[in-house]
């Protein structure tokens, strides 16, 4: 290799794999993790999870332990923003006045919380949730308080959600669009998630309009423009989020909604790679470019970023999937549900187990399986092989699921 000095700008899923999956390949060159959080690498889906419930600390969600970075050689740098990326020189330089020389450089710089541009959206009281320490406030005031107003119905706001029904408190979600999780799930989805919010005493409001939030020293209630008055002690805002491109941009690679790279995580310039959710990477399920915010995302294309670097690499071709935990129902799905124009539903919704099939010209696309892993398994062989089984054959309970694997 011709190359012995590598820089990643990142300590999320992405940076951590870049680094693992180079000595896992072979690389003996020093290897250096710049982070601007104080944590190691940790899970973050935790987060709007059991960290919340007081199941997991900061020790279990950590995706490795401390002593795995010595015994591999990998130097972290905890708690120092890199805030330059000078390409001619081959260096960045961090916050702190730290210079660091690249041969090779990996920005795995993930997503920040969209803002919310709303009167009163910066009061104290009014949570976002990506990083740790967010979730240590929010776990914190969480705790001491009663109404919860929950402004956006997608993941990390449902998980949230019935994560704060379960201990008992007061939750409202309040959702801009038509229904719950709109740009992922099929309406047959949205419409049994806000059935079971609704069970567990979650008010559900879509089509949610807010004016602004009140308060002066503290949130302490939201006013729809149709006149409602919301009290609550507590607001987690969680509206979706932003790639963390300005290093890049001001670095001169080619960004457009994340860091433009090709499908062997290639940037613009042949010596940086990027990996993770603040990339815009060919996706052959997107028949194009798409940016993935997703854990599988983060891991897979920080392999084949890896294998870049290393020179083995070969064409990131991952089928996409995510997953959701919302109280008792796992939602999980694979592939991407654009353009779905005919949806087949295997199960009960009534029965909380069924899965969803999404179809694009007689082509299955994308499925979504609620507590049914054993479909979710067999989805994620169809969708990886591109086997089409007949609409009639996916309904009908009497073919055994595995058997559509023969398309």
């Amino acid at each position: 290799m011709s190359f012995d000095k590598v820089v990643i700008i990142g300590a999320g899923q992405a940076g951590f794999q870049v680094a693992a999956s180079l000595r896992q390949g072979g690389y003996e060159g020093s290897v250096t993790i710049v982070g601007d959080e104080n944590n190691i690498p940790y899970q973050r889906p935790p987060l709007s999870k059991s960290y919340l419930k007081n199941l997991a600390d900061e020790t279990s969600i950590q995706l490795r332990p401390a002593n795995f970075y010595a015994d591999n050689r990998i130097e972290m740098i905890k708690g120092d923003k890199v805030e330059r990326i000078d390409r001619a020189a081959k260096v960045v330089v961090t916050a702190s006045g730290k210079v660091l020389a690249y041969d090779k450089l990996a920005i795995t710089t993930g997503t920040r919380p969209r803002p919310l541009d709303l009167p009163g959206a910066k009061l104290p009281g009014v949570h976002a949730l990506r990083s740790f320490l967010q979730a240590a406030d929010l776990r914190d005031d969480i705790q001491t308080k009663q109404n919860i107003v929950i402004i956006g119905g997608g993941f990390i706001g449902l998980e949230v959600a019935a994560c704060a029904a379960g201990l008992g408190k007061t939750v409202t979600v309040l959702e801009y669009a038509p229904r719950l999780m709109g740009r992922a799930v099929s309406t047959v989805s949205s419409d049994f998630f806000k059935a079971y919010h609704e069970s567990i005493g979650v008010r559900v409001i879509t089509d949610a309009r807010i004016e602004r939030i009140k308060g002066v020293e503290r949130a302490k209630g939201v006013s729809l423009h149709n006149g409602e008055q919301i009290p609550c002690d507590l607001i987690l805002v969680g509206v979706g989020a932003l790639p963390n491109v300005e290093l890049a941009e001001h670095a001169g690679l080619t960004c457009d909604n994340g860091i433009l790279v090709n499908e062997f995580a290639v940037t613009s310039d042949a010596d940086i790679v990027s990996a993770g959710d603040c990339t815009n990477h060919p996706n052959p399920f997107a028949n194009g470019r798409f940016r993935l915010e997703s854990v599988q995302n983060a891991i897979d294309q920080a392999k084949v970023a890896a294998a870049s670097m290393l020179g083995t690499a070969s064409a990131y071709s991952a089928a996409p999937w995510f997953w959701s935990d919302q109280g008792e129902i796992k939602l999980q799905t694979v592939g991407l549900p654009l353009g779905t124009d005919e949806l087949v539903v295997r199960g009960s919704p009534d029965e909380k187990k069924f899965s969803v099939f999404h179809y694009r010209e007689g082509k299955l696309i994308a499925v979504e399986s609620i507590n049914s892993a054993g479909d979710h398994m067999v989805a994620r062989k169809l969708i990886t092989t591109g086997t089409s089984p007949s609409p009639a054959r996916v309904c009908d309970s009497t073919v055994e699921l595995k058997s559509l694997l023969a398309g």
